[in-house]
């Protein structure tokens, strides 16, 4: 990638679809939007026209009208990638909206790759790395909770943290490399507690945003729930019930699902991904024990289990092996069909461990969506800790900052000359730096912005 070519991307998802935007972006994006753009209205030129306005008129390649289009012009720094930009609105739809992007290209631009656009935003100082990330976040969100915490990082909120920390862990390093320039004098017993205690409470905030963790993987990537039981338990019709459609075929006949099914749904805002699995006992048919096979496979990588028993039927030997296989998981007991009567609490005496349920008449359902919803870090995950949850990359490098700063703060106790202790204390602040992209490489950055789109 040159930083100084001059780029284009569809912006918009592809399909048809009422409109469609091209986005242009660089040095170049005005007199290469000239070059194929005529417009309805005489002497108007995209690179005469006044910052972020928009005009009518038509793309054409080689004298052939594309697309009838509004064209917007941005000066830079105004704009997103704080260059010169250009978005071309055009007609929806697969054929007309590459036709109108060729005719970009012809007329000089390059195509974008992955990110591109953001990558420019964040090398040109506009948003730091988190906010970088958070774009994608924000596009990819699958509840409103995470779009919410999205559009707060995006927003800075996990950038002031982490730039807050570093400055801290700064003036620390900056004091003890002073004593480090005076080798005849050292530190009084009260600058050293001073320093010890300052680098306590950085340490506590790196902590402190590494509790966050699970939470923030559970809002970019979603909480794995396996609906887990014996055949005819009501599985498929929980998923239904859970989603709000039928998404799961449900018949009275034993072993109806033989593949495990996964959807997503939005509970009390996490995002979270069903995966429906086939009833567990010894198959009848070979069809029916390679989707049990997978069915456990998929209970082994979920991180919740929902385990439905059928309360209204006697109990038999296959749900008493299930309960003790699945012991030890975290799993919520859903006792399903609690419209009927019911049989199993004199024999398990656990029923209040669970949550009653009826697939039928709904009943049970909010309550086992507040269990869900618990599981995945409702009651913990909340206030300003929702707007700062961290990323695996984040996490990554904070626990280097932490482990960094817990040796220095070892090695003070201990005695240990002042230029180690200064080594591991500049480790942490180049780890905190790395977050918001103080310190970064290519590598890093290739492995960041290829997981865009290329429109953004």
């Amino acid at each position: 990638m040159h930083p100084t070519d001059t780029i284009t991307a569809i912006g918009t998802p592809p399909g048809e679809g009422g409109l469609a935007v091209i986005r242009i972006s660089g040095k170049e994006a005005l007199m290469i939007a000239g070059r194929c753009f005529r417009p309805s209205r005489d002497g108007v030129r995209p690179d005469a026209v006044a910052s972020h306005t928009v005009h009518h008129g038509h793309v054409v390649r080689e004298g052939e009208v594309i697309d009838e289009v509004l064209l917007t012009v941005m000066r830079a720094p105004r704009t997103y990638t704080c260059e010169d930009t250009v978005e071309i609105g055009c007609h929806g739809g697969v054929v007309v909206t590459r036709r109108v992007l060729a005719a970009v290209l012809a007329a000089g631009a390059r195509m974008a790759g992955p990110g591109e656009f953001t990558r420019r935003a964040f090398l040109n100082g506009r948003i730091d790395l988190t906010q970088a990330e958070a774009v994608a976040d924000l596009i990819h969100a699958r509840s409103e909770l995470a779009a919410r915490a999205a559009t707060a990082q995006l927003a800075g909120h996990l950038s002031r943290r982490i730039e807050g920390m570093r400055d801290d862990l700064m003036l620390v390093l900056v004091h003890v490399e002073a004593h480090l320039d005076f080798p005849d004098e050292d530190i009084a017993p009260e600058t050293g507690e001073a320093l010890y205690r300052r680098m306590g409470v950085a340490r506590e905030g790196l902590l402190g945003l590494l509790r966050t963790a699970g939470e923030g993987r559970v809002l970019r990537q979603g909480l794995r729930v396996a609906i887990v039981g014996c055949p005819n338990s009501g599985k498929s019709s929980l998923l239904n019930r859970l989603l709000g459609h039928e998404r799961a075929i449900v018949t009275p006949i034993a072993g109806t699902t033989r593949d495990t099914i996964e959807e997503s749904a939005d509970i009390r805002g996490w995002p979270v991904v069903f995966v429906d699995t086939a009833g567990l006992r010894e198959g009848v048919d070979e069809v029916e024990r390679e989707g049990i096979r997978r069915s456990r496979q998929a209970a082994e990588r979920a991180e919740v289990l929902l385990h439905v028993m059928d309360r209204a039927r006697p109990w038999q030997a296959g749900d008493a092996t299930l309960l003790e296989e699945f012991t030890g998981r975290r799993r919520v007991l859903v006792w399903n069909k609690s419209d009927l009567p019911g049989c199993w609490e004199e024999i398990t005496g656990s029923a209040e461990c669970g949550v009653q349920v009826s697939c039928v008449t709904g009943s049970g359902m909010e309550t086992l969506k507040d269990r869900i919803a618990a599981l995945a870090g409702a009651g913990v995950l909340t206030g300003d800790a929702a707007e700062v949850a961290i990323g695996v990359r984040h996490q990554e490098a904070l626990r280097r900052a932490e482990e960094a700063l817990a040796r220095a703060m070892a090695a003070m106790v201990e005695g240990i000359p002042l230029d180690l202790v200064a080594i591991e204390i500049r480790m942490a602040v180049e780890a905190v730096g790395e977050v918001v992209g103080r310190t970064t490489t290519e590598d890093m950055l290739d492995r960041i912005f290829s997981t865009f789109c290329l429109g953004k």
